[in-house]
């Protein structure tokens, strides 16, 4: 890597909002998430995993009920959130819309019946409690970060 394509991206990385950094880490963390679903020992039951729905047996650290499926959604969403942490737009709309999601889901999750064919992700009461805390930790950040950088703009204008 030249000097000068070295320095450019380390200003590219100093140029992003804590915002963007939130956003940039929630995606990286999701990408991990999604990936270890898929190494046996980290998950255990491992091969019990199916691809979808509430026979999956298959724990994420022993905990969190995962599938092919649910690893794949982790996967996605950590993809998302990084390439969205390129812009400030882009990174609050990930963490308020995600959050808004991980609300949704925790929603579904209570009301659903754990051992039916409704639990296609498949999720458990880990889950589910752990969907509530991501969606208002994700919310809380997006609008909190989200605010300060508004208010650091109107004070540079």
């Amino acid at each position: 890597m030249s000097t000068s394509s070295s320095a450019s991206a380390s200003m590219a990385r100093s140029d992003r909002t804590p915002l963007q950094l939130a956003a940039m880490a929630t995606g990286v963390v999701f990408l991990l998430v999604g990936i270890l679903g898929f190494v046996p020992g980290i998950t255990t039951h491992y091969s019990d995993m199916t691809f979808a729905g509430h026979h999956s047996m298959a724990k994420l650290l022993g905990i969190f009920m995962v599938s092919v499926l649910h690893n794949i959604v982790h996967l996605l969403f950590g993809i998302a959130g990084i390439a969205m942490a390129r812009k400030w737009s882009t990174a609050r709309t990930f963490l308020i819309g995600g959050g808004v999601i991980y609300l949704v889901l925790w929603i579904y999750g209570l009301v659903i019946d754990q051992m039916s064919s409704a639990n296609f992700i498949p999720i458990n009461t880990a889950d589910n409690w752990l969907h509530f805390v991501l969606g208002v930790g994700m919310i809380a950040v997006g609008v909190v970060l989200g605010r300060s950088v508004r208010n650091s703009d109107a004070a540079r204008a």
